[in-house]
Protein backbone atom coordinates (compact mmCIF):
# COMPACT_ATOMS: atom_id res chain seq x y z
CA UNK A 1 0.00 0.00 0.00
CA UNK A 2 1.54 3.51 -0.71
CA UNK A 3 2.28 5.52 1.96
CA UNK A 4 0.03 8.80 0.52
CA UNK A 5 -2.62 5.64 -0.01
CA UNK A 6 -2.36 4.96 3.80
CA UNK A 7 -2.53 8.25 5.26
CA UNK A 8 -5.62 8.95 2.55
CA UNK A 9 -7.67 6.18 4.81
CA UNK A 10 -6.21 6.66 8.40
CA UNK A 11 -7.67 10.52 7.22
CA UNK A 12 -10.85 9.38 6.62
CA UNK A 13 -11.24 7.82 9.97
CA UNK A 14 -9.86 10.82 12.02
CA UNK A 15 -12.18 12.98 10.35
CA UNK A 16 -14.85 10.83 12.02
CA UNK A 17 -13.35 11.20 15.15
CA UNK A 18 -12.92 14.35 15.88
CA UNK A 19 -14.45 17.32 15.26
CA UNK A 20 -14.29 19.34 11.70
CA UNK A 21 -12.84 22.91 12.77
CA UNK A 22 -9.70 20.57 14.65
CA UNK A 23 -9.88 18.48 11.47
CA UNK A 24 -9.46 21.41 9.12
CA UNK A 25 -6.83 23.36 11.72
CA UNK A 26 -4.69 20.45 12.01
CA UNK A 27 -4.52 17.86 9.36
CA UNK A 28 -5.36 19.63 6.34
CA UNK A 29 -1.50 21.19 5.85
CA UNK A 30 -0.08 17.88 7.17
CA UNK A 31 0.81 14.68 5.10
CA UNK A 32 3.50 11.68 5.45
CA UNK A 33 7.07 12.94 4.19
CA UNK A 34 8.63 9.61 4.14
CA UNK A 35 8.76 5.70 5.67
CA UNK A 36 11.29 4.33 6.73
CA UNK A 37 10.54 0.75 8.31
CA UNK A 38 7.60 0.59 11.01
CA UNK A 39 8.26 4.74 11.31
CA UNK A 40 6.35 7.51 9.61
CA UNK A 41 7.65 10.94 9.28
CA UNK A 42 4.45 13.19 9.15
CA UNK A 43 5.12 16.73 7.64
CA UNK A 44 4.08 19.90 9.56
CA UNK A 45 4.12 23.28 7.85
CA UNK A 46 4.61 24.91 11.06
CA UNK A 47 6.42 24.51 14.53
CA UNK A 48 2.88 24.96 16.41
CA UNK A 49 0.79 22.27 14.07
CA UNK A 50 3.99 19.84 14.58
CA UNK A 51 3.24 20.46 18.44
CA UNK A 52 -0.06 19.75 18.53
CA UNK A 53 -0.08 16.49 16.38
CA UNK A 54 2.51 15.61 18.77
CA UNK A 55 0.55 16.46 22.38
CA UNK A 56 -2.26 15.68 21.39
CA UNK A 57 -3.41 13.92 18.77
CA UNK A 58 -0.65 11.48 18.34
CA UNK A 59 -2.35 8.58 19.64
CA UNK A 60 -5.96 8.83 17.32
CA UNK A 61 -3.12 8.92 14.13
CA UNK A 62 -0.77 5.87 15.17
CA UNK A 63 -4.18 3.58 15.93
CA UNK A 64 -5.97 4.97 12.64
CA UNK A 65 -2.50 3.93 10.70
CA UNK A 66 -2.07 1.21 12.29
CA UNK A 67 -5.51 -0.33 12.26
CA UNK A 68 -5.06 -0.04 8.53
CA UNK A 69 -1.40 -1.39 8.77
CA UNK A 70 -0.18 -3.25 11.89
CA UNK A 71 3.50 -2.56 10.57
CA UNK A 72 3.15 0.59 11.56
CA UNK A 73 4.73 0.95 14.59
CA UNK A 74 6.27 4.80 15.56
CA UNK A 75 5.54 8.56 14.26
CA UNK A 76 7.97 11.15 13.60
CA UNK A 77 6.91 14.77 13.33
CA UNK A 78 8.82 17.63 11.38
CA UNK A 79 8.36 21.10 10.05
CA UNK A 80 8.65 20.95 6.14
CA UNK A 81 6.74 23.07 3.33
CA UNK A 82 6.08 21.30 -0.22
CA UNK A 83 6.86 22.53 -3.00
CA UNK A 84 3.47 21.24 -3.78
CA UNK A 85 1.05 19.57 -1.13
CA UNK A 86 -0.29 15.99 -2.05
CA UNK A 87 -3.77 16.23 -3.06
CA UNK A 88 -6.36 14.48 -0.86
CA UNK A 89 -9.71 12.88 -2.03
CA UNK A 90 -11.09 14.32 0.49
CA UNK A 91 -10.53 17.18 2.18
CA UNK A 92 -12.02 19.08 5.46
CA UNK A 93 -14.58 22.19 5.32
CA UNK A 94 -13.46 25.49 5.87
CA UNK A 95 -14.12 27.74 8.80
CA UNK A 96 -16.28 30.29 7.87
CA UNK A 97 -14.98 33.75 7.06
CA UNK A 98 -16.70 37.02 6.52
CA UNK A 99 -15.28 37.13 3.16
CA UNK A 100 -17.33 33.92 2.20
CA UNK A 101 -15.15 33.48 -0.77
CA UNK A 102 -13.65 29.52 -0.16
CA UNK A 103 -15.54 26.61 -1.34
CA UNK A 104 -13.66 23.34 -0.95
CA UNK A 105 -14.44 19.90 -2.13
CA UNK A 106 -15.67 17.77 0.65
CA UNK A 107 -15.51 13.57 -0.78
CA UNK A 108 -16.13 14.83 -4.10
CA UNK A 109 -19.26 17.00 -2.81
CA UNK A 110 -19.16 20.63 -3.01
CA UNK A 111 -19.67 22.95 0.53
CA UNK A 112 -21.61 25.55 -0.71
CA UNK A 113 -19.82 28.90 -0.09
CA UNK A 114 -22.90 31.53 0.46
CA UNK A 115 -24.36 28.74 2.93
CA UNK A 116 -21.71 26.84 4.51
CA UNK A 117 -23.73 23.18 3.91
CA UNK A 118 -22.34 20.04 2.85
CA UNK A 119 -24.93 18.72 0.32
CA UNK A 120 -24.58 15.22 1.47
CA UNK A 121 -26.74 15.74 4.40
CA UNK A 122 -30.08 15.44 3.36
CA UNK A 123 -33.56 14.26 5.05
CA UNK A 124 -33.16 11.92 2.54
CA UNK A 125 -30.04 10.15 3.61
CA UNK A 126 -30.77 10.55 7.14
CA UNK A 127 -32.46 6.95 8.61
CA UNK A 128 -35.79 7.35 11.60
CA UNK A 129 -36.14 5.25 14.41
CA UNK A 130 -37.45 5.54 17.42
CA UNK A 131 -34.40 7.22 19.01
CA UNK A 132 -34.56 10.25 16.47
CA UNK A 133 -37.87 10.35 14.85
CA UNK A 134 -39.35 13.74 17.49
CA UNK A 135 -36.36 15.33 16.14
CA UNK A 136 -36.85 14.35 12.70
CA UNK A 137 -40.37 15.27 12.74
CA UNK A 138 -39.62 18.49 14.06
CA UNK A 139 -36.78 19.83 11.73
CA UNK A 140 -39.98 18.19 9.23
CA UNK A 141 -41.61 20.40 10.51
CA UNK A 142 -39.47 24.03 9.90
CA UNK A 143 -39.05 22.94 6.31
CA UNK A 144 -42.41 23.74 5.55
CA UNK A 145 -43.33 27.13 6.92
CA UNK A 146 -39.78 28.42 9.28
CA UNK A 147 -40.04 30.75 11.29
CA UNK A 148 -43.58 30.07 12.60
CA UNK A 149 -43.39 26.69 13.97
CA UNK A 150 -40.42 25.46 16.74
CA UNK A 151 -38.75 28.73 16.83
CA UNK A 152 -36.45 27.71 17.55
CA UNK A 153 -35.87 24.31 17.07
CA UNK A 154 -33.11 23.01 19.95
CA UNK A 155 -31.92 19.02 19.19
CA UNK A 156 -29.18 17.48 21.84
CA UNK A 157 -27.97 14.42 21.89
CA UNK A 158 -24.44 12.91 22.56
CA UNK A 159 -21.69 13.15 20.14
CA UNK A 160 -21.90 10.99 16.55
CA UNK A 161 -25.70 10.68 16.35
CA UNK A 162 -26.80 12.91 13.52
CA UNK A 163 -27.26 16.19 15.30
CA UNK A 164 -25.32 17.63 12.20
CA UNK A 165 -26.38 15.91 9.83
CA UNK A 166 -29.96 16.86 10.88
CA UNK A 167 -29.74 20.15 11.08
CA UNK A 168 -27.94 20.69 7.97
CA UNK A 169 -30.63 18.87 6.44
CA UNK A 170 -33.16 21.67 7.45
CA UNK A 171 -30.78 24.19 5.38
CA UNK A 172 -30.10 21.85 2.43
CA UNK A 173 -34.01 20.88 2.25
CA UNK A 174 -34.77 25.33 2.65
CA UNK A 175 -32.04 25.59 -0.11
CA UNK A 176 -33.50 23.23 -2.39
CA UNK A 177 -37.35 24.85 -1.50
CA UNK A 178 -36.21 28.85 -1.98
CA UNK A 179 -32.70 28.62 -4.00
CA UNK A 180 -31.26 32.13 -3.35
CA UNK A 181 -34.59 33.60 -2.10
CA UNK A 182 -33.65 32.55 1.28
CA UNK A 183 -30.26 33.64 3.14
CA UNK A 184 -29.24 30.31 4.90
CA UNK A 185 -26.12 30.28 6.92
CA UNK A 186 -24.97 27.19 8.96
CA UNK A 187 -22.04 27.41 11.64
CA UNK A 188 -20.41 25.63 14.27
CA UNK A 189 -20.35 27.82 17.48
CA UNK A 190 -16.18 27.11 17.01
CA UNK A 191 -16.85 29.46 14.23
CA UNK A 192 -19.54 31.67 15.21
CA UNK A 193 -17.02 33.15 18.02
CA UNK A 194 -13.96 33.20 15.86
CA UNK A 195 -15.53 34.94 13.23
CA UNK A 196 -16.81 37.51 16.44
CA UNK A 197 -13.09 37.81 17.80
CA UNK A 198 -11.74 38.40 14.22
CA UNK A 199 -14.63 41.15 13.95
CA UNK A 200 -13.96 42.91 16.87
CA UNK A 201 -9.83 42.84 16.50
CA UNK A 202 -10.31 44.20 12.96
CA UNK A 203 -13.42 46.23 13.67
CA UNK A 204 -15.72 45.21 11.12
CA UNK A 205 -18.59 44.75 13.76
CA UNK A 206 -20.99 46.19 11.35
CA UNK A 207 -20.16 43.77 8.67
CA UNK A 208 -20.31 40.56 11.06
CA UNK A 209 -23.87 41.46 12.16
CA UNK A 210 -24.85 42.13 7.96
CA UNK A 211 -23.76 38.73 7.96
CA UNK A 212 -25.62 36.60 10.84
CA UNK A 213 -28.48 39.54 11.52
CA UNK A 214 -29.97 39.30 8.13
CA UNK A 215 -30.44 35.76 7.32
CA UNK A 216 -33.67 33.95 6.72
CA UNK A 217 -32.59 30.91 8.59
CA UNK A 218 -29.28 30.64 11.27
CA UNK A 219 -28.30 27.07 11.80
CA UNK A 220 -25.22 27.17 14.86
CA UNK A 221 -24.25 23.89 16.09
CA UNK A 222 -22.56 22.41 19.44
CA UNK A 223 -23.95 25.49 21.25
CA UNK A 224 -22.51 24.39 24.74
CA UNK A 225 -19.11 25.61 23.82
CA UNK A 226 -20.81 29.23 24.01
CA UNK A 227 -20.12 28.55 27.95
CA UNK A 228 -18.19 31.07 29.40
CA UNK A 229 -17.77 32.77 26.93
CA UNK A 230 -19.50 36.05 27.98
CA UNK A 231 -18.74 38.48 25.04
CA UNK A 232 -19.99 35.34 22.46
CA UNK A 233 -23.24 34.64 24.33
CA UNK A 234 -23.99 38.78 24.25
CA UNK A 235 -23.91 38.89 21.11
CA UNK A 236 -25.86 35.35 20.14
CA UNK A 237 -28.46 37.10 22.48
CA UNK A 238 -28.58 40.07 20.36
CA UNK A 239 -28.31 38.23 17.00
CA UNK A 240 -31.49 36.01 18.44
CA UNK A 241 -33.27 38.52 19.13
CA UNK A 242 -32.96 40.38 16.22
CA UNK A 243 -33.66 37.60 14.16
CA UNK A 244 -36.92 36.23 16.26
CA UNK A 245 -38.65 39.17 16.33
CA UNK A 246 -38.53 39.00 12.64
CA UNK A 247 -39.91 35.19 12.63
CA UNK A 248 -36.72 34.05 10.90
CA UNK A 249 -36.06 30.69 11.54
CA UNK A 250 -33.14 29.34 14.09
CA UNK A 251 -32.13 26.35 14.77
CA UNK A 252 -29.44 25.19 17.66
CA UNK A 253 -27.90 21.74 18.49
CA UNK A 254 -25.84 21.09 21.52
CA UNK A 255 -24.67 18.02 23.64
CA UNK A 256 -27.31 18.48 26.55
CA UNK A 257 -30.34 20.18 26.78
CA UNK A 258 -30.16 23.67 27.85
CA UNK A 259 -30.63 23.93 31.01
CA UNK A 260 -27.98 21.57 31.67
CA UNK A 261 -25.22 23.76 30.05
CA UNK A 262 -23.20 25.49 32.53
CA UNK A 263 -21.96 29.33 32.55
CA UNK A 264 -25.01 29.99 30.31
CA UNK A 265 -26.64 33.75 30.89
CA UNK A 266 -30.43 33.08 32.03
CA UNK A 267 -31.66 35.18 29.30
CA UNK A 268 -29.63 33.29 26.59
CA UNK A 269 -30.97 29.80 27.94
CA UNK A 270 -34.55 31.04 27.88
CA UNK A 271 -34.03 31.86 24.49
CA UNK A 272 -33.18 28.07 23.97
CA UNK A 273 -35.69 26.75 25.61
CA UNK A 274 -38.18 29.03 24.28
CA UNK A 275 -39.47 26.89 20.98
CA UNK A 276 -39.22 23.26 20.67
CA UNK A 277 -36.53 20.81 22.58
CA UNK A 278 -35.86 17.56 20.66
CA UNK A 279 -33.20 15.05 21.77
CA UNK A 280 -31.85 12.19 19.69
CA UNK A 281 -30.71 9.25 21.83
CA UNK A 282 -28.98 5.66 20.78
CA UNK A 283 -30.19 4.00 18.00
CA UNK A 284 -31.01 0.38 18.59
CA UNK A 285 -29.94 -2.66 16.67
CA UNK A 286 -31.95 -2.62 13.66
CA UNK A 287 -31.89 1.38 12.63
CA UNK A 288 -27.82 0.80 13.36
CA UNK A 289 -28.19 -2.12 10.42
CA UNK A 290 -30.38 0.29 8.50
CA UNK A 291 -27.54 3.05 8.84
CA UNK A 292 -24.88 0.69 7.73
CA UNK A 293 -26.61 -0.27 4.90
CA UNK A 294 -27.61 2.89 4.11
CA UNK A 295 -24.20 4.27 3.99
CA UNK A 296 -23.01 0.75 1.94
CA UNK A 297 -25.12 2.53 -0.65
CA UNK A 298 -23.68 5.69 -0.66
CA UNK A 299 -20.42 4.01 -1.12
CA UNK A 300 -21.59 1.60 -3.45
CA UNK A 301 -20.14 -1.33 -1.79
CA UNK A 302 -21.92 -4.24 -0.38
CA UNK A 303 -21.25 -6.74 2.66
CA UNK A 304 -23.41 -9.64 4.39
CA UNK A 305 -26.00 -9.16 6.48
CA UNK A 306 -23.50 -11.33 9.28
CA UNK A 307 -20.80 -8.62 8.89
CA UNK A 308 -23.59 -5.81 9.19
CA UNK A 309 -24.40 -7.03 12.11
CA UNK A 310 -21.14 -7.78 13.80
CA UNK A 311 -20.15 -4.35 13.31
CA UNK A 312 -23.73 -2.75 14.93
CA UNK A 313 -23.19 -5.28 17.75
CA UNK A 314 -19.56 -3.85 18.30
CA UNK A 315 -20.71 -0.20 17.99
CA UNK A 316 -23.52 0.52 19.60
CA UNK A 317 -23.55 4.55 21.15
CA UNK A 318 -22.03 6.40 17.97
CA UNK A 319 -23.35 6.63 14.20
CA UNK A 320 -19.56 8.28 13.56
CA UNK A 321 -17.81 5.44 15.49
CA UNK A 322 -20.18 3.24 13.12
CA UNK A 323 -19.18 5.01 9.96
CA UNK A 324 -15.57 4.43 11.07
CA UNK A 325 -16.06 0.67 11.37
CA UNK A 326 -17.69 0.26 8.37
CA UNK A 327 -15.15 2.37 7.00
CA UNK A 328 -12.33 -0.28 8.48
CA UNK A 329 -14.39 -3.06 7.22
CA UNK A 330 -14.09 -1.98 3.65
CA UNK A 331 -10.27 -0.86 3.47
CA UNK A 332 -9.38 -4.38 4.92
CA UNK A 333 -11.83 -5.89 2.26
CA UNK A 334 -9.90 -3.97 -0.57
CA UNK A 335 -6.12 -4.43 0.62
CA UNK A 336 -7.21 -8.68 1.44
CA UNK A 337 -8.99 -8.51 -1.57
CA UNK A 338 -12.27 -10.72 0.28
CA UNK A 339 -14.31 -9.70 3.00
CA UNK A 340 -13.09 -11.07 6.52
CA UNK A 341 -15.12 -13.23 8.73
CA UNK A 342 -17.36 -12.20 11.39
CA UNK A 343 -14.33 -13.82 13.47
CA UNK A 344 -11.78 -11.15 11.84
CA UNK A 345 -14.14 -8.00 11.87
CA UNK A 346 -14.42 -8.50 15.62
CA UNK A 347 -10.57 -8.81 15.84
CA UNK A 348 -10.48 -5.61 13.57
CA UNK A 349 -12.96 -3.44 15.06
CA UNK A 350 -11.84 -4.37 19.20
CA UNK A 351 -10.02 -1.04 19.29
CA UNK A 352 -12.75 1.00 18.91
CA UNK A 353 -14.66 -0.32 22.01
CA UNK A 354 -13.33 1.61 24.41
CA UNK A 355 -9.76 1.96 22.63
CA UNK A 356 -7.88 3.76 25.33
CA UNK A 357 -10.06 2.09 28.72
CA UNK A 358 -7.07 0.73 30.02
CA UNK A 359 -5.53 4.31 30.29
CA UNK A 360 -8.12 5.46 32.43
CA UNK A 361 -7.51 7.06 35.82
CA UNK A 362 -9.24 9.53 38.64
CA UNK A 363 -7.31 12.36 36.47
CA UNK A 364 -8.83 11.57 33.42
CA UNK A 365 -12.29 11.17 35.25
CA UNK A 366 -12.33 14.16 37.31
CA UNK A 367 -10.86 16.38 34.40
CA UNK A 368 -13.59 15.20 32.06
CA UNK A 369 -16.90 16.55 34.47
CA UNK A 370 -15.33 19.33 35.45
CA UNK A 371 -14.87 20.37 31.85
CA UNK A 372 -18.45 19.45 31.08
CA UNK A 373 -20.00 21.41 34.14
CA UNK A 374 -17.41 24.46 33.72
CA UNK A 375 -16.15 24.11 37.76
CA UNK A 376 -12.64 23.85 39.51
CA UNK A 377 -11.34 21.68 41.60
CA UNK A 378 -11.95 23.58 43.90
CA UNK A 379 -15.41 23.30 43.30
CA UNK A 380 -15.54 19.53 42.88
CA UNK A 381 -13.92 18.58 46.09
CA UNK A 382 -14.79 21.35 48.39
CA UNK A 383 -17.81 21.17 51.33
CA UNK A 384 -20.08 22.93 49.60
CA UNK A 385 -24.24 22.16 48.92
CA UNK A 386 -24.03 24.10 46.39
CA UNK A 387 -26.56 22.54 43.35
CA UNK A 388 -23.89 23.64 40.23
CA UNK A 389 -21.36 21.24 42.63
CA UNK A 390 -23.39 19.12 44.31
CA UNK A 391 -24.72 17.29 40.98
CA UNK A 392 -21.17 16.86 39.65
CA UNK A 393 -19.25 15.75 42.49
CA UNK A 394 -22.36 12.81 42.75
CA UNK A 395 -21.47 12.05 39.57
CA UNK A 396 -18.04 11.89 39.96
CA UNK A 397 -18.56 9.53 42.35
CA UNK A 398 -20.72 7.50 41.01
CA UNK A 399 -18.37 7.06 37.25
CA UNK A 400 -15.18 6.97 39.97
CA UNK A 401 -16.99 3.23 41.05
CA UNK A 402 -18.76 2.50 37.85
CA UNK A 403 -15.58 2.70 35.70
CA UNK A 404 -12.59 2.07 37.97
CA UNK A 405 -14.15 -0.08 40.68
CA UNK A 406 -13.26 1.80 43.71
CA UNK A 407 -14.15 1.33 47.13
CA UNK A 408 -16.36 3.80 48.80
CA UNK A 409 -13.54 4.68 51.06
CA UNK A 410 -11.13 5.43 48.48
CA UNK A 411 -13.21 7.63 46.51
CA UNK A 412 -14.57 9.45 49.99
CA UNK A 413 -10.86 10.14 50.45
CA UNK A 414 -10.08 11.04 46.72
CA UNK A 415 -12.82 13.74 46.67
CA UNK A 416 -12.15 16.09 49.31
CA UNK A 417 -11.68 13.24 52.40
CA UNK A 418 -14.82 13.02 52.76
CA UNK A 419 -17.18 9.69 54.40
CA UNK A 420 -17.93 6.23 52.56
CA UNK A 421 -21.82 6.68 53.67
CA UNK A 422 -21.57 9.95 51.45
CA UNK A 423 -20.11 8.09 48.51
CA UNK A 424 -22.54 5.28 49.22
CA UNK A 425 -25.77 7.56 49.23
CA UNK A 426 -24.49 9.64 46.19
CA UNK A 427 -23.34 6.26 43.74
CA UNK A 428 -27.45 4.82 44.62
CA UNK A 429 -29.15 8.13 44.31
CA UNK A 430 -27.33 8.34 40.66
CA UNK A 431 -28.16 4.82 39.84
CA UNK A 432 -32.00 5.16 40.95
CA UNK A 433 -32.18 8.33 39.06
CA UNK A 434 -30.93 6.71 35.59
CA UNK A 435 -33.89 4.33 35.84
CA UNK A 436 -36.05 7.10 35.19
CA UNK A 437 -34.00 10.20 34.04
CA UNK A 438 -33.32 10.48 30.62
CA UNK A 439 -31.59 13.80 30.83
CA UNK A 440 -29.43 12.08 33.65
CA UNK A 441 -28.53 8.97 31.32
CA UNK A 442 -27.63 11.24 28.29
CA UNK A 443 -25.53 13.55 30.39
CA UNK A 444 -23.93 10.06 32.14
CA UNK A 445 -23.51 8.51 28.71
CA UNK A 446 -21.43 11.83 27.49
CA UNK A 447 -19.49 11.87 30.06
CA UNK A 448 -18.43 8.38 29.32
CA UNK A 449 -17.82 8.92 25.79
CA UNK A 450 -15.64 11.73 26.77
CA UNK A 451 -13.48 9.77 28.92
CA UNK A 452 -12.95 6.50 27.50
CA UNK A 453 -11.69 8.81 24.38
CA UNK A 454 -9.63 11.02 26.77
CA UNK A 455 -8.03 8.42 28.69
Amino acid sequence: MELQELWEAALNEIELSISRANFATWFKNSYPSKRDDGTITIACHNGFTKEWLENRYNKIILRSLRAIDPKVKNLEYVIQIPVKKPERKQQARPAISLERDMQLELGGIAVDKDTNLNSRYSFENFVVGSHNELAHAAALAVTENPGTKYNPLFIYGGVGLGKTHLIQAVGNALREKYGSKKRITYITSEQFSETLVNAIRKQTMNEFKQIFRTVDLLLIDDVQFFAGKDKVQEELFHTFNDLHTKNKQIVFTSDRPPKAIPSIEERLRSRFEGGMIADISFPDLETRIAILKSKLMQKQADLDDTLLETIALSIQRNIRELEGALNRILTYSKIKGKNPTPKEAESILSELVHPNAKNINLKTITKVIMEYYDIDEQGLLKQSRAKEFVRPRQIAMYLLREILKMSYPTIGSKLGGRDHTTVIHACEKIGKSLAYDLELSQEISALKEKIYYAG
